[in-house]
């Protein structure tokens, strides 16, 4: 008589789906670091850098201004594989001094550009988008008291609408003493939404985002620099620069 294959079971480490899915990183690992790798020749520099309030809309942005450089935000541990660890490894003299600054949310630059250029590119550009739990409030946002605006008081009256009825019973479920009266929102009294240095909860983040109050500000800071005629590397620090030579000493 057959077996029942009703209680047959399924190694997870023998699962197709999982050997595919790791087949696929390894793929997508040694992409890029081929990548890297290849880019590292091309350019004159290469730049580590680290972006505050992550936005992939603006990660694209940034890589269309860069039309002349090449951008990567991958895994830290394959590009700092990419670059070298060591003398030995490195891809180019010098590029293994860059592997300790890739922690965190950090990416790589390759660029034709010098310095000054890049940072003064990125220190102009500073989006404004609106805030995600957890953010920190970089300033105080107060509802009026009154009948509720669409920009909730952040502009005049005369060049705002009143806030749309159907928001109301949104609004008394975050916690927001609102009424109806005649059609519109009536605030019994002023409401602190947030207070500058609070960490953001998620109501209060959608409550920031009802009345168009953008407080994360997206921003990428370069980190370091290798330059490829000397091999050295200059750590940005604060707007001070301090270079590094092939052994790794500061100059």
């Amino acid at each position: 008589m057959p077996s029942s294959k009703r209680a047959k079971v399924v190694h997870l480490s023998k699962n197709p789906s999982t050997s595919a899915q790791k087949k696929i990183c390894k793929i997508q690992a040694r992409k890029l670091y081929d990548s890297i790798r290849e880019a590292v020749p091309r350019y004159a520099y290469a730049y580590v850098f680290a972006v505050d309030n992550m936005r992939n809309t603006y990660l694209k942005d940034v890589r269309s201004m860069l039309g002349d450089s090449r951008l990567f935000f991958g895994k830290t541990k394959v590009m700092a594989k990419s670059l070298g660890d060591s003398p030995a490894t490195e891809a180019q003299p010098g590029t293994s001094l860059l592997t300790p600054h890739l922690t965190g949310q950090v990416g790589l630059i390759f660029s034709p550009r010098d310095p000054a250029a890049v940072l003064a590119h990125f220190d102009a550009f500073r989006p404004l988008d609106y805030a995600r739990a957890g953010t920190v409030a970089s300033r105080s946002f107060i509802l009026p008291a009154g009948t509720l605006y669409s920009r909730g008081g952040e502009i005049d009256q005369d060049e705002d609408v009143p806030l749309a009825h159907s928001m109301e019973p949104t609004l008394r479920k975050l916690g927001v003493p609102t009424r109806l009266v005649k059609g519109k929102v009536i605030l019994e009294h002023d409401f602190v939404v947030c207070n500058k240095g609070d960490a953001l909860g998620s109501g209060q983040t959608t409550l920031l985002k009802t009345f168009g109050v953008t407080m994360a500000e997206f921003r990428v800071a370069i980190r370091a620099y290798w330059h490829s005629e000397t091999g050295e590397v200059t750590v940005v620090k604060g707007g001070a620069d301090e270079t590094m030579d092939v052994e790794g000493s500061e100059e």
